[in-house]
């Protein structure tokens, strides 16, 4: 098997779909042959494995049943448990038994290379909800080099007009209760960040019940170091472009690990380290303890992506009434200082041509199984997947318009009620922005009325005070990036096999090693002076050149389209 080095810096957004909307998938294994009948009810049962963790629901849950009578089609999921999603898939291509639906993540590419996934070009064109789903360039995009199609992915595309309420991205995050302590003051920077959190601290080191706080963490664990390393990349203007930076105006490939502005990032760090501020544990801390943390209250700030801390943490401290003592996080505007304007959330869908939905050459009948998907796209399917029943989930006003009752807001939070009722179909193809009414949200995180109305009180008392009512307003949103974007789709697969992929898995390995040597070191310019020989052995230029490269390579293929 290749060796594959993998930087999941977006991949993992997938994840949000699973948990916005308030459903998670089926699980469980299924050793029944896929494809078939077995009820008698003249439904078809198909089998998916999703390469990523998620939540179960009921083999007789509600809406699934609906979708089934509707669509002919019931598809029972399992999710990641105990493994990397390219050990699973490992395993699964050495058995040679496939789901009829499956979707690898990091592992999708060792599929394509064993010959497992079903060309989908017949069924694109044949399907409308699937034609439509992307433009002839991004289907483009997504050919391999036998110039076929084989999977499609599954988020971040947008019918009509762009409905984004939540930032669902990186950002430096802050409680709200240090917000509302300093009388929501304006936070722009990095230092004025970090000094906010510092004062709040020095007056209120403990929370009501007498636990200390947390100032600052870091995660580090595995992939996740994200949290760590990239911030250099945002603080200086731009996108998230998650392994460089691209200047939009000459259309180079910088490296954002060696910036004057990542030596300050560092460096500021590493001070705040030797305060106390930045959590001792941040190096050694695994997800799960930096999850319980953040669950606890303590966490003032940190940075992180939206999925990967709001959906339980979030949860966590909701469930805990901790929102009452302001214990919520809202993101800022954060930058290296006020010259720069952030670019922490941008306006268009990604197309992430790495990975997505793929039918399995062990599907008995593929054709069938796009014809789902090609079902699961159409507006009264969508409405079922991700607002649910009318009447019991959601009601609809003499203007045509959607809204919840706290009581159904309440009801689809509730584990056990998404467990029996509501059914996502959360790893397929899905749909942000706006309905085909033309009125409505695609889900009802996009409903921006619907979704201050059931905002916690304290971020709704935070979003009042800055005169906002989204989380995408805290941050404002900048234009779409450049027909390069984004660069991770590209770099997120690269292997050892290539001059710049052997420098992109030893970058990611001295990173790993000495970036938190870098913030623990009592003196920081040597200890940044020993990153950085090593950093260089590492060849970043041919990595670098690689992506210049492909770069030349997405904006020529652009300009065929213009």
């Amino acid at each position: 098997m290749r060796k594959r080095h993998v930087k999941t810096l977006m991949a993992v957004t997938l994840m949000s779909a699973v948990l916005v909307t308030g459903c998670g998938g089926g699980g469980g294994s299924d050793s029944k042959k896929s494809g078939g009948d077995s009820s008698g009810s003249g439904i078809k049962e198909f089998t998916a494995f999703f390469a990523t963790p998620g939540s179960e629901i009921n083999d007789d849950n509600e809406i699934q049943k609906i979708i089934a009578e509707k669509t002919g089609v019931k598809v029972k999921e399992t999710w990641l448990t105990g493994q990397t999603a390219e050990e699973a898939i490992g395993t699964i291509i050495a058995g040679g038994d496939y789901p009829d639906f499956i979707e690898g993540g990091s592992g999708t590419p060792q599929l394509y290379d064993a010959g497992a996934l079903v060309a989908l070009d017949e069924y694109i064109e044949k399907y409308p909800n699937i034609k439509e789903f992307f433009t002839e360039q991004e289907w483009d995009s997504l050919r391999q080099d036998d110039g076929h199609i084989y999977w499609i992915p599954q988020f971040s595309n947008i019918y009509g007009e762009e409905k984004a309420c939540e930032h669902n991205d990186e950002a430096f995050w802050i409680q709200t209760r240090v917000l509302k302590w300093a009388g929501y003051p304006e936070v722009k920077t990095m230092d004025q960040y970090f000094d906010l959190i510092e004062r709040y601290n020095k007056e209120n080191p403990k929370m009501e019940d007498g636990t200390e706080n947390i100032p600052y963490t870091i995660l580090c664990e595995d992939w996740r170091y994200f949290c760590l390393e990239n911030a250099p990349q945002f603080l200086d203007g731009y996108p998230n472009d998650g392994s460089c930076i691209v200047d939009p105006q000459t259309l180079k490939v910088i490296d954002y690990n060696t910036t004057d502005t990542a030596v300050r990032y560092f460096k500021k760090l590493n001070e705040e380290y030797h305060k106390g501020i930045v959590d001792r544990e941040s190096f050694t801390q695994t997800y799960d303890e930096y999850i319980a943390k953040l669950s606890s209250g303590r966490v003032l700030g940190m940075i992180d992506q939206w999925w990967d801390f709001a959906y339980t943490a979030g949860d966590a401290i909701k469930s805990a009434g901790l929102d009452k003592q302001g214990c919520s996080y809202v993101p800022l505007p954060i930058t290296i200082d006020e010259s720069k304007t952030n670019q922490w959330h941008n306006s268009g869908g990604v197309v992430n041509t790495g990975t997505g939905l793929a039918i399995t050459t062990s599907c008995d009948d593929p054709d069938a199984a796009a014809k789902f998907v090609n079902d699961l796209l159409s507006q009264e399917i969508h409405d079922l997947r991700f607002w649910g029943e009318e009447g019991k989930d959601y009601q609809v006003n003499d203007k045509g318009e959607f809204s919840r009752t706290d009581e159904m807001r309440t009801q689809c939070s509730d584990t056990a009620y998404k467990a029996s009722h509501l059914c996502t179909y959360s790893y397929f193809p899905q749909y942000l922005g706006t309905s085909r009414d033309g009125i409505n949200a695609m889900s009802p995180a996009g409903q921006a009325s619907e979704f201050y109305d059931g905002l916690k009180s304290d971020v709704k008392e935070c979003f009042d005070a800055y005169g906002v009512k989204t989380y995408v307003e805290m941050l404002g949103t900048s234009e779409a990036p450049g027909d390069w974007y984004p660069m991770w789709s590209y770099s997120n697969n690269l292997t050892t096999e290539t001059d710049g992929g052997m420098a992109w898995t030893k970058i990611g390995e001295i990173k790993h090693e000495y970036l938190p040597k870098v913030v623990m070191a009592d003196n920081f310019d040597k200890a940044w002076g020993d990153y950085m020989k090593e950093y260089k052995k590492c060849k970043p230029e041919d990595f670098l050149s690689e992506m210049q490269t492909e770069l030349d390579r997405r904006m020529e293929a652009a300009a065929k389209y213009k």
